[in-house]
């Protein structure tokens, strides 16, 4: 019996849901339930064939358990992996090579200095900053946030220089992000499940949060085809099996405006009912999807495109190919010595008759 498990905290809705949901499905030998943990020891298989992470990005508990579950052959949505090392300035930049439309976006030091650091921890960091050309390269107004985070805390709008001064000087230690402003049209928030399902949201990131999902737009079948494909690339790419993907609409151009979610409100009093019965539905048949492909014991995690064409991982394939090319070679070689000996012996057989009779 394979089980499948929901990691979660303060959320009600969605994962009470899923849980109902996979096991009304009733995949045969599959059953789901809340994950219960009363102890982690190193190595050991937690009991999950599938783990679905909605709140480890709050708990490092959490964190460090879920990788000791994937070490032990725990397929866990989302990779635990590559979720500690991505953020939201490197996707930018992932987006940005792939032809996705993006803002323009400066990654900016921390206004105070990190603990346990001095300003000999700084070096090589050139002060004052080359304000005038990030100031110039992004344009005002502009918003600042976080590189890492989401929840839409630490945001800001900043109108000039002067403001963005103001409002740096209130961030700590957090580095943030100074981006382009896109001053959209029409706003999508998108669901992506699997790297190959999504569902688009209109969504109006200006209204208040019990409103935001009552926006409606008159899109294109043009721009909804374009922003479906650019959201399956984003989530191929980063790997991500369950995320969402904000998108802005300007001039009928589509922007990826935030795509590391992988954590995305799924609450039906947020999305709404029909938008909350597709999330259920396309999460736990994915999931029961990856109980059936795992493997106890393998690495059962979903890896990007980015890192599969990295490389070290190309060089590895590549190596792995030539040994087993190599390894191929000596066995045909052997195969078709083979043979040639098998025939060989009844002839020398024959003519040692031959002389036998002669004399």
């Amino acid at each position: 019996m394979k089980k499948i498990g929901i990691l979660f905290g303060q959320e009600n809705t969605f994962p009470q849901a899923f849980v109902d949901r996979v096991n009304r499905i009733n995949p045969p030998g599959i059953f789901a339930e809340f994950v219960t943990i009363d102890k982690v020891m190193q190595g050991v298989d937690p009991g999950y064939a599938v783990i679905v992470d909605r709140i480890s990005q709050d708990v490092p508990f959490y964190r460090s358990f879920l990788k000791n579950a994937a070490a032990a052959g725990t397929a866990v949505i989302n990779n635990p992996f590559w979720w500690s090392a991505d953020d939201k300035f490197f996707n930018n930049a992932l987006a940005d090579k792939i032809g996705v439309n993006v803002p323009r976006t400066v990654l900016l030091p921390s206004n105070k200095l990190p603990d346990d650091t001095t300003d000999k921890s700084f070096r090589n960091l050139v002060y004052p900053f080359d304000w005038n050309s990030i100031f110039e390269y992004v344009s005002f107004p502009a918003y600042m946030k976080p590189y890492a985070g989401g929840g839409w805390k630490h945001v800001y709008r900043v109108e000039d220089k002067d403001d963005f001064f103001q409002k740096h000087s209130e961030t700590g230690q957090l580095v943030m992000m100074l981006q382009e402003e896109i001053d959209f049209s029409q706003y999508y928030r998108c669901f992506c499940i699997g790297g190959k399902e999504v569902r688009i949201m209109p969504y109006n990131p200006k209204h208040s949060p019990h409103q935001r999902y009552e926006a409606s737009y008159d899109a294109s079948p043009a721009l909804l085809a374009q922003i479906t494909e650019q959201v399956l690339s984003l989530n191929q790419h980063l790997g991500y099996d369950f995320n969402t993907v904000e998108i802005a609409v300007r001039s009928e151009v589509p922007y990826a405006i935030d795509f590391c979610n992988p954590a995305p409100d799924a609450d039906i009093h947020s999305i709404g009912a029909d938008h909350f019965e597709w999330v259920v539905e396309t999460s736990a048949r994915y999931a029961i999807e990856r109980a059936i492909a795992q493997k106890p014991g393998k690495d059962n995690l979903t890896w990007g495109k980015f890192v599969q064409r990295s490389p070290a991982r190309a060089k590895a394939k590549a190596d792995a190919t030539a040994a087993t090319g190599k390894k191929k070679t000596a066995a045909e070689k052997k195969k078709k010595t083979a043979p040639e000996k098998e025939k060989k012996t009844p002839a020398k057989k024959s003519t040692a008759k031959k002389q036998q009779k002669e004399k």
